[in-house]
């Protein structure tokens, strides 16, 4: 029922970002077909299948890309495809016969989206990395942690999912577009490090005006302003303040009782330090559930810093299900939302090779050839297994 409803989409399954892209597309409504490998990859996270979240809403095959067979299928299945999305290294695709050249050739309005770290192109194209390396190379990194400590790694959000995964899904998008204007398709290729460097514009801006350094830790947004940080409190726990204007500020005060000149809102970063043991020395009076109760859903700007363990049942969450507990585990659910079409997860994890039969029955394959297929190798039907995800 979402706004994708009626596209067909190939996953050529991986790691990172591309079954993040392939969850979201399919989420969006989109009939995503992923083919897996016959086997583990032997690179990632191996995560059971139930609970491989990233791997939700879609069907799944499996399928032997090294075996002679592999490619005249999946040129097949692209005749019926109105986009396909990869995340292998440059050039494996090609050296699988199935890269974009033989996969327009058979559908010229096919869209083709390619996810890699460091791009198609470029002297580091071909080296091994991971989401760390992507966004070390394009400041962002260097930008996050505490004054006089190394950076801090984002968990894998900023590079895997932020930079790559939400970038090749909004270039599949726009492409599918310009195709039902155009009648042509096109490569995407959407990179970790270009999407990470957009993803850092507005602190590129703030650099260039003379508003930020290049120091990390003292500046507005990376906790060097007394009045954006996080703040420990009595029970060892965290809230997070963030009033940066002033009239924000001023309700954080009115609700601490403090007047304005005890605890000034100062653009002085000589200042900040100062100020800013002064308000740690003040949360740490109370306890977070303590500051949630005086300061939550007031125009402080503040909330308590939640656990995962913790998020899913907090009242806010609870009331817009931005979690759901479904199918073995507590998972976020399909976002973004639609008034007329809605997203949704539409089915669990599915183990490698669940659907082989269904699915390739549905993208048009007879009986007796699916049958063909399964007696050569090409490809298997499976009902367990683990999935691997980063």
């Amino acid at each position: 029922m979402g706004p994708l409803a009626g596209v067909r989409i190939i996953e050529l399954a991986g790691i990172g970002p591309c079954p993040m892209c392939g969850m979201l597309l399919a989420e969006l409504g989109a009939d995503v077909l992923k083919i897996d490998r016959m086997h583990p990859s032997g690179v990632g996270i191996d995560v059971p299948d139930t609970h491989a979240f990233l791997h939700r809403s879609r069907r799944s095959i499996a399928l032997d890309l090294k075996h002679a067979g592999a490619a005249a299928l999946v040129l097949r299945l692209c005749e019926r495809a109105d986009a396909l999305i990869e995340g292998f290294r440059p050039g494996v695709t090609e050296r699988l016969a199935i890269g974009p050249e033989p996969c327009l050739t058979h559908n010229p309005r096919l869209v083709y989206g390619r996810v890699t770290g460091w791009g198609q192109s470029g002297p580091l194209a071909a080296a091994a990395g991971h989401d760390l390396n992507y966004i070390a190379l394009t400041g962002a990194l260097h930008a996050i942690g505490r004054a006089g400590q190394p950076p801090t790694p984002p968990l894998n959000l900023v590079g895997d999912f932020g930079g790559g995964a939400l970038y090749l899904a909004l270039g599949v998008v726009a492409a599918l577009f310009e195709a039902n204007r155009s009648g042509q398709g096109q490569v995407v290729d959407a990179a970790m490090i270009d999407g990470a460097a957009s993803l850092m514009t507005a602190a590129y801006s703030l650099l260039g005006a003379g508003l930020a350094n290049d120091v990390r830790g003292v500046n507005l947004l990376d906790g060097g302003a007394h009045f954006y940080d996080v703040y420990e409190t009595s029970d060892g726990k965290h809230i997070a303040l963030a009033p940066i204007e002033p009239p924000f500020y001023a309700t954080l005060l009115q609700r601490l009782e403090l007047p304005p000149d005890e605890l000034p809102h100062s653009a002085d970063r000589k200042e900040w330090p100062k100020l800013k043991s002064r308000l740690a020395g003040l949360i740490r009076t109370r306890t977070r559930d303590e500051w949630a109760a005086l300061l939550e859903g007031t125009d402080a700007c503040f909330a308590p810093v939640l656990s995962m363990t913790e998020a899913p049942h907090h009242p806010h969450n609870r009331a817009r299900a931005t979690f759901v507990a479904r199918d073995g585990g507590t998972q976020p659910n399909a976002a973004p939302r639609f008034s007329r079409t809605p997203s949704a997860i539409t089915s669990a994890p599915a183990a490698r090779g669940e659907h082989t039969r269904e699915a390739l029955s549905d993208w048009g394959l007879g009986v007796d050839e699916i049958d063909a297929l399964i007696a050569d190798g090409v490809v298997a039907q499976r009902t367990s297994g683990v999935s691997t995800a980063s």
